[in-house]
């Protein structure tokens, strides 16, 4: 066996993935130790304290060693694999070529070579084609332990057993494996209620399509199928039969540890909260008329296949709101003792995601349609939801919406987002007896709250603010004539 050499092994570094960050935890890895990699090809999922992000491999080899298992927390710099290149690919090679000598196998077509890499990640990149993953073979019936264990390392490095004379169908994914999907199709398996780990995919190299979660849909039984099993979870000791009833669970306590996205979020809520005055003002409006057009708009063909919700024409509101009055759009320089107004609008919208409260915001949104608005907010809602939202997109914010109003909650007083001079707080919308013309009526009416820094904002400007934008929602039609 060919002793490899350790100028044939190259240690891949966590990157620095985003602005400054120190650290990052290993969340999922798509390697395992004796696996080819090609440059470009994810290895790895990784969270920081903004987003979670994919790692790719930036040259080829052979996997040699993971240092860190998953859920690890490592420092930027830190090397998190190591993979062996040319010849000591080769020898990393050599034990799993001899563990599958007597495995049928049959050669698959050799991917084409990427033209060259795009920078996306600080010193990597990946290739200009999308991340390629190897299809998915359906899994033979082994004969016995040492062949079962030789045909997992087999799969695992690209090689699989020799595939049927007639074409079969394509197989459901093994359990445990990623399904492959793009954010289109998992927003519609999970809105229906799919599972994409029990969708057979039809598309090419394994990828799962709209109709392959439309027929899964179709076939799913009456009754429930059970869940996939994981690995089990650590369970309390059971109860002594003596033992009082309760309604809570046997476990006294439960520790989560802060980290990622939601320690972030913490530090820079404790930060905002003690070192910009904040001062939280309210009014309540009828918003009839804006629900109104809402619905109007969702029937017009210009905006067929975007995302119109009353969210949108809030958003519209307060960029009115801030075009007449400017100086609201500013931030506070400690260092310089300067108030920097901005001349651009970057609109934070405030999502809350498995991984904590993020909040991405849409460039220069003084500058869209309404239109693009909306397909600004649909891409934006959907990449969180997915999880994807890359550290650039919540980077250099000026104001911000939170929607409280979707969790049926009246309104709040909402925590600056650091570095911005307002947001705006938007209640439940509900229909409630009000004084319209004259009369006692039931209208739609929900309740603002404008939060803004006292440093830079007086009372006089946050009012004026707040009072554009409910009178924008109460007469949209002044969307034309303040524009």
């Amino acid at each position: 066996m060919t002793t490899m050499t350790d100028s044939s092994v190259r240690e891949f570094k966590m990157p620095d993935v985003g602005e400054g960050l120190t650290e990052a935890e290993i969340l999922k890895w798509y390697v395992q130790p004796g696996d080819t990699v090609t440059d470009g090809q994810v290895v790895c999922e990784v969270e920081t304290a903004k987003a979670a992000v994919e790692l790719p491999i930036p040259y080829d080899g052979v996997v040699r060693e993971l240092h860190f298992p998953e859920g690890t927390t490592v420092d930027v710099g830190t090397s998190i694999i190591a993979v062996a290149v040319g010849d000591g690919a080769a020898a990393a090679a050599e034990p799993a070529q001899e563990a599958v000598a007597d495995t049928p196998a049959t050669a698959e077509a050799e991917e084409p070579k990427p033209e060259g890499r795009q920078p996306v990640l600080v010193g990597y990149g990946v290739a200009t084609s999308s991340t390629r993953r190897r299809p998915r073979k359906a899994a033979q019936a082994p004969s016995g332990a040492q062949e079962a264990s030789a045909a997992v390392q087999a799969e695992l490095n690209g090689h699989g057993p020799a595939a049927p004379a007639a074409p079969a169908a394509p197989a459901a994914p093994v359990a445990g494996d990623r399904p492959l999907a793009k954010p289109p199709v998992r927003k519609l398996a999970k809105d229906l209620g799919v599972d994409l780990a029990t969708v057979v995919p039809s598309g090419p190299d394994g990828i799962i399509t709209r109709e392959d979660v439309h027929a899964a849909v179709t076939a799913r039984p009456a009754s429930p199928e059970p869940e996939p099993q994981t690995a089990p979870a650590p369970v309390a000791p059971a109860p002594s039969p003596t033992a009082a009833p309760t309604s809570y669970d046997t476990a006294r306590e439960t520790r989560v540890p802060v980290k990622g996205v939601r320690r972030a979020t913490a530090a820079a809520m404790v930060g905002s909260a003690f070192t910009a005055p904040h001062v939280t003002e309210f009014v309540t409006v009828d918003v009839t008329r804006t629900m109104k057009l809402v619905e109007e708009l969702k029937q017009d063909k210009e905006y067929a296949g975007l995302r119109v919700n009353p969210l949108l024409l809030i958003a519209k509101a307060l960029l009115v709101a801030i075009r007449r009055n400017p100086d609201i759009n500013a931030s506070w320089d400690e260092a310089a003792q300067e108030i920097v107004v901005k001349h651009y609008v970057n609109l934070g919208i405030a999502a809350a995601t498995p991984r904590g409260l993020i909040v991405p915001n849409i460039k220069d949104a003084h500058a869209q349609t309404l239109p693009q608005l909306a397909g600004s907010l649909g891409e934006l809602v959907s990449t969180a939801r997915e999880g994807k939202t890359s550290p650039a997109a919540m980077q250099g914010g000026t104001v911000t919406i939170t929607n409280v109003g979707v969790f049926g909650v009246d309104t709040g007083t909402p925590i600056l987002n650091p570095g911005e001079s307002a947001i705006l707080a938007v209640g439940a919308i509900k229909l409630q007896p009000w004084v319209h013309k004259g009369k006692v009526k039931p209208r739609q009416v929900t309740t603002l709250a404008l939060s803004f820094d006292h440093r830079l904002v007086d009372g006089e400007l946050g009012s004026k603010v707040l009072a554009d934008v409910a009178a924008v929602l109460e007469r949209p039609k002044r969307l034309i004539s303040w524009a």
